[in-house]
């Protein structure tokens, strides 16, 4: 996939590759929410459907903050009541009623939170799954441009971080608010005076907790940034073990894991710790305000006013039970900035453009295979074309073969092909429609392509095969696989056809992992067969196998190869010989080995002593 070399960031094996480019992972993003209010509205829009058990959530809120305000104020009933006046009987009543009421109160809060942890869940699968939907439909220049690491971060710790908040923080929210309404009712129905007299300390904590908030945010967005950015390093360097151990650069690794490390450590510290100032500074005002309450209370007792023991007592109570609630709802700013940051994130992916079709474009059944390139120009960054009024045609059953050197844009022509990116200018036609017109879906169902860097999953080895069709019998199977001459070695492996494949069939040498892919796409019955290297990884006495094979495999479809080796292009229909994007020569082998130009060079280069294979 050498064109892909002129993209602004580059993935091992070209589309779709593993692990990002370096430069990936420093991007200058702004360290403030973008739109917080907006990314709040589109999390409740998830919660619109769990109406019904909000509602419930709320209401088991409610009980508990009612029998919690009747409780805390049994507490100053009973003190004035039967502690002072010695009545062990009422003393006795009045605890069975207490018990009673935090049961009620422990009960009620259980489910509460019970219903919250399963809205919660719900809510983060959903999220998760439209992420996971999205990310399907992206276009492969995205996942060019964006380390798959930093994909996964979203889809698991960005939603983890989501869904934490959900089951946690919407439920002290929901309780918080109904507490604060209903201690506060109490506290100004007790003693006004009183209530004055505590709230006066509110203004402070409030401008305080904003002066943290501003300071921390920017820290919680970084951190959740670099811990992206690490996961996609750990990612690409454990696609690429192999070569950091093959150039030993073990230590550079090292070194760059800790910088990266280092970062997410230094802004995790800085956004948790900043933001652990709040609750000293909540407690400082509180201890605070109960002090001044306290002291204003006694000298109203002593000074003959209508306040008792029992209502001091009382409303001092309240006061806790009213300021708990406000320093649990400022702390959830550390939780909830880290969730809305995280969440901002997803949501950045699930807007991502999505590759769609034009209106006009519909489904084709029966591909015939005529394939026509009229003067596509197309690149990757704009003002650096990759193609230049590239012309080329290939009737049903034909062999086109693309040659040329390193970058000159023959990988670049069968993405184009299978619409893995859009033209610039030109027209590309397949039997007389342009692609234009026809399905994304629908068009890679009847392409199948064999790449140089093939991509086999963690199951057995008939489904990785099967995979080309699933609807393919296991006879068809075996069958595609003797005819890509894989047979021979599937049954040696320990358990023959089902034996499972560790991560992209690392268990297997690189060419048989090149020839399972082979047997996928011949299974594949499609009418258009691109071989991308195909043969590049196998030794020359499979190779040769191979070739007979494919002379079967390509009878009636029309077949584009791309090669190297090109011995192995000899029988092609058409040859096109490209440089710098630009087709420079055509024709048969004999005709380009005759005219003795850029082909011949090529092809004599390969050959010098006069054997081919």
């Amino acid at each position: 996939m050498s064109e892909q070399k002129q993209m602004p960031i580059v993935r091992p094996g070209g589309p779709g590759g593993h692990g990002g480019g370096p430069m990936a992972r420093f991007h200058n993003k702004s360290e403030k929410l973008k739109n917080p209010r907006s990314t709040i509205k589109r999390l409740l829009m998830y919660l619109g459907d769990k109406k019904k058990i909000l509602v419930l959530t709320f209401s088991l809120s409610l009980i508990t903050t009612l029998v919690s305000v009747i409780g805390t104020r049994l507490n100053g009933y009973t003190i004035d009541n039967f502690i002072e006046k010695g009545d062990m009987a009422g003393l006795a009543r009045i605890c069975v009623i207490l018990i009673i009421i935090y049961l009620v109160s422990v009960i009620s809060t259980y489910i509460q939170n019970k219903l919250m942890v399963n809205i919660a869940q719900k809510t983060s699968s959903e999220i998760r799954r439209d992420l996971y939907r999205n990310m399907q439909r992206l276009p492969l220049n995205y996942f060019d441009t964006h380390p798959s690491g930093d994909l996964m971060s979203r889809l698991t710790n960005d939603v983890d971080n989501i869904n934490m908040t959900l089951s946690q923080s919407v439920t002290q929210l929901f309780s918080g608010v109904i507490n604060i309404v209903g201690m506060l009712a109490a506290m100004i129905f007790l003693s006004p005076l009183l209530t004055v007299i505590g709230l006066l300390t509110m203004p402070l904590m409030f401008i305080l907790t904003r002066l943290i908030v501003n300071k921390t945010q920017p820290f919680f967005i970084k951190q959740q940034r670099e811990l992206g950015n690490l996961n996609g390093y750990i990612e690409e360097i454990i696609s690429g073990q192999k070569a950091v151990l093959l150039f030993s650069k073990e230590k550079h690794v090292k070194e760059e894991f800790s910088k990266i490390n280092h970062r997410l450590t230094i802004n995790s510290i800085f956004a948790q710790g900043l933001s652990g100032i709040m609750g000293p500074v909540n407690n400082f005002t509180n201890n605070l305000t109960y002090l001044i309450v306290a002291v204003c209370g006694g000298y109203f007792i002593l000074s003959g006013m209508s306040i008792t023991v029992g209502i001091l007592f009382t409303f001092i109570l309240y006061m806790r039970n009213f300021s708990r609630p406000i320093n649990e709802i400022l702390n959830l700013f550390n939780t909830v900035q880290s969730a809305l940051a995280g969440a901002e994130r997803v949501f950045e992916v699930i807007d991502e453009p999505k590759e769609e079709d034009s209106i006009v474009a519909k489904d084709i059944s029966n591909i015939n295979g005529e394939v026509l390139l009229k003067d596509v120009n197309f690149s990757y960054i704009e003002g650096k074309q990759v193609l230049k009024n590239v012309t080329l045609t290939a009737k049903k059953g034909q062999t086109i073969a693309i040659v040329g050197p390193t970058g000159s844009g023959k990988t670049t022509i069968v993405n184009l092909l299978t619409k893995f990116y859009d033209i610039d200018r030109g027209e590309i036609l397949i039997d007389g429609e342009s692609i234009n017109n026809i399905k994304r879906r629908s068009l890679r169902k009847s392409v199948s392509m064999v790449l140089q860097d093939t991509y086999l999953f963690s199951e057995k080895v008939r489904e990785n095969i099967r995979y080309g069709r699933l609807t393919a019998t296991d006879e068809e199977v075996e069958e595609a696989a003797k005819l890509a001459n894989a047979h021979m070695f599937i049954t040696q492996l320990p358990e023959g056809y089902d034996t499972i494949l560790s991560d992209n069939g690392s268990n297997l040498s690189h060419g048989q992992r090149q020839l399972l892919a082979i047997a996928r796409a011949i299974l594949s019955k499609s009418s258009i067969l691109i071989l991308d290297e195909a043969t590049s990884a196998i030794d020359t006495r499979t190779e040769i196998a191979i070739q007979r094979a494919m002379l079967n495999l390509m009878k009636g479809k029309t077949t584009f190869v791309i090669a190297h080796r090109l011995s192995t292009i000899r029988n092609a229909d058409e040859i096109i010989a490209l440089k710098d994007g630009e087709v420079i020569e055509r024709g048969t082998h004999d005709e380009l080995i005759k005219r003795n130009g850029f082909y011949a060079n090529l092809y004599n280069s390969q050959f010098r002593t006069g054997m081919e294979i």
